[in-house]
């Protein structure tokens, strides 16, 4: 197991938000989740990806890799892709640009014992570059004075500043299933006033185990979500509009609970499941009790299955085509799209209500879709 910073980078989002917040996580259990055991082995292969690409020794890590399939193995190809299409654009300004990969990265300048690991960091005359990967699905990620890859950047500052002219900063988060390439920036001036008066202050209240809670999105990741109070008081605040009576809220007041809701749903969900692990563990909660859920029925033995109905004379098996993904592997892109370029289309996705802050286009609705006739 390797050193997990306090204050990470990774967690500056929220310690940044709420302060104390960073004490309560280092004293809870780290329980990995499957995502993010599935983004580890998707950082290992990007990384050997870019490596290969560059011409560096390296050894396939596939078969190591638990949750390997076809498609993270297209969005590894397209980061080391990225990179050196990134890497080529450095050329053009720089003779000599520098490129790490998986370097660990040092802002303990700003922050007590920051560090981090950057996925990948180039640097040419004028610019650092930093660029992080981002296996995600869920969750949307903009590099817009994103906090991690502002610690990251200065980190990449502090092993460079020296040697190169550096007076721009540039960060990019690569999130491949999302199809999102965001990009942010600013110069060298910007990030290190952010740095000394937003970073510093907030990093020094956080080791320190003050300053004020505050709940938000940020509690995402939080060891402590279920069990916050903060976070508890946040999200009641609906409390005071009369569901059982929808017809009353106005557009304004559904507008209010549109912005809470999410949180809200995500919040009670944490609880619920907190809720669960202690009753298992022998909690007792008045009112409440642990059952069985419902199940499928499921074969013991498929093969089994398989001979004794064919044995009676009938076929055993589901015959449809394969899907898009294994169509693909099984013929290889080149011949996917010369075979089947023409019959593969991407359907409408359902409509979505999201903040406006939202970079997908608007829909049109069906007052807009009127007026237009």
């Amino acid at each position: 197991m390797g050193k997990h910073a306090l204050l990470s980078a990774s967690s500056s989002h929220r310690w940044l938000s709420c302060p104390p917040s960073a004490r309560l996580c280092a004293d809870g259990e780290d329980k990995g989740s499957e995502y993010a055991r599935q983004g580890t082995d998707a950082h290992i292969l990007c990384e050997y990806k870019l490596k290969k690409m560059l011409g560096m020794d390296c050894d396939d890590p596939t078969e190591s890799l638990s949750f390997y399939d076809e498609e993270m193995e297209e969005c590894a190809d397209g980061y080391a892709g990225f990179v050196v299409e990134q890497l080529s654009k450095a050329k053009e300004i720089c003779t000599d640009p520098v490129v790490l990969i998986e370097q660990k990265l040092d802002f303990s300048k700003y922050v007590c014992e920051g560090f981090g690991t950057g996925d990948c960091v180039i640097v040419a005359d004028g610019t650092v570059s930093v660029i992080d990967y981002k296996h995600g699905l869920g969750v949307l990620v903009s590099a817009e004075n994103n906090p991690q890859m502002m610690c990251y950047a200065l980190g990449a500052l502090e092993l460079f500043d020296g040697i190169y002219d550096v007076d721009t900063v540039s960060m990019t988060i690569y999130q491949p299933r999302r199809e999102n390439i965001s990009t942010f920036i600013i110069s060298k001036a910007e990030l290190i006033q952010w740095a000394e008066t937003v970073l510093v202050p907030t990093a020094k209240l956080a080791y320190a185990g003050e300053g004020e809670f505050k709940a938000g999105e940020h509690c995402q990741f939080c060891k402590v979500k279920a069990t916050c109070r903060k976070r508890m008081e946040y999200n009641m605040e609906l409390a005071r509009y009369d569901f059982e009576m929808p017809a009353t809220l106005s557009e304004e007041e559904i507008a209010v609970i549109l912005t809470k809701v999410d949180e809200l749903s995500a919040w009670a969900e944490d609880v619920k499941e907190y809720a669960l692990t202690q009753a298992l563990a022998g909690t007792k909660y008045t009112g409440f009790k642990v059952v069985e859920g419902r199940s499928n029925r499921k074969y013991t033995d498929e093969t089994k299955v398989a001979a004794v109905v064919s044995d009676a004379g009938f076929d055993p098996y589901e015959k449809e085509v394969a899907g898009i993904t294994a169509m693909q592997k099984l013929l290889g892109k080149k011949k996917f799209e010369e075979l089947l370029g023409s019959l593969v289309y991407k359907p409408q996705g359902k409509p979505t209500l999201v903040p406006e802050s939202d970079k997908r286009s608007a829909m049109n609705t069906a007052i807009e879709d009127f007026s237009e006739n």
